[in-house]
């Protein structure tokens, strides 16, 4: 199923090196092309902004204190899929963002690449 993202313009905008390197090296493997990763709202919004083409993304919620959904609006205003990876309840994503799939912390960059594929072929 990771077929699925040969080629998939992938953003990650996540604050926790680690886990982002992990994404970032796991989705490479795939074939995707790795946008970031970014660990600020404006870094990853400035990309967007640039008219850089999003196919996915996956998203931390909070950035060092700062919350990430003007990027999720974003994205989807595009129609870019996207999941949340955070270790927040589902509580604090607002209403117009709850349908958006959303895994628990800590996450496996294995778990996460399956979720990304099932949201590339179902696009």
């Amino acid at each position: 199923m990771a077929d699925s993202l040969t080629g998939a313009a992938v953003l990650i905008v996540e604050d926790e090196f680690y886990l982002a390197d992990d994404l970032a090296a796991a989705l490479t493997e795939a074939g995707a092309r790795v946008l970031g990763p970014f660990g600020r709202v404006e870094d990853a919004q400035r990309l967007i902004e640039s008219g850089q083409v999003v196919d996915l993304a996956i998203l931390d919620i909070d950035l060092v204190g700062e919350r990430v959904f003007p990027v999720a609006d974003r994205l989807r205003a595009l129609g870019a899929p996207f999941l949340f990876a955070t270790g927040y309840d589902p509580e604090i994503i607002p209403d117009r963002l709850s349908d958006v799939p959303r895994m628990e912390k800590p996450v496996t960059a294995a778990a996460v690449m399956r979720l990304l594929a099932d949201l590339h072929l179902s696009r």
